[in-house]
């Protein structure tokens, strides 16, 4: 779902797992677009999926606007929020885990079998992950 709708609008998407509780997606915009412009843009996009999908995603950053439902974190796309590096490790579970870039068939599989742990790499994993895929998000940088 998030994968195929910026397709309509001409961008390519990947995914990536943060080493925590979340999945960040890019898109590369590769284009003149000033920094000023990427959060509201960032914005139209989660309300575009909102409305797309009202019963499993919200825009909306009030908890009692969540339950059982994705957040789309428009928000994250500023100047004063962070968002982990890809290939960072994160200390927040009782072992390291990094923040990986994943296949759409991975995410799909995961969220297919209600199983968010196959998103979650340790840093060996993670090393034979990019010897046999290669860097997911090459495209990216």
């Amino acid at each position: 779902m998030l994968k195929d709708a910026p397709s309509r609008l001409g961008l390519e998407t990947f995914a990536k797992g943060s080493g925590s509780k979340g999945i960040q997606v890019y898109a590369p915009l590769n284009s003149a677009v000033i920094y000023d412009q990427t959060q509201p843009f960032a914005r139209s996009l989660a309300e575009f999926f909102a409305q797309e999908h009202p019963r499993k995603i919200v825009a909306e950053m009030a908890k009692s606007e969540r339950h059982g439902k994705v957040l789309v974190d428009w928000s994250q796309n500023s100047d004063f929020k962070t968002t982990v590096g890809v290939y960072s490790l994160r200390a927040k579970l009782h072992r390291p885990f990094v923040s990986c870039p994943v296949t759409w068939d991975e995410l799909q599989k995961a969220v297919h079998k209600r199983k968010p742990g196959a998103l979650f790499f340790d840093p060996e994993t993670t090393l034979k992950r990019l010897d046999s895929l290669g860097d997911l998000l090459e495209k990216v940088n």
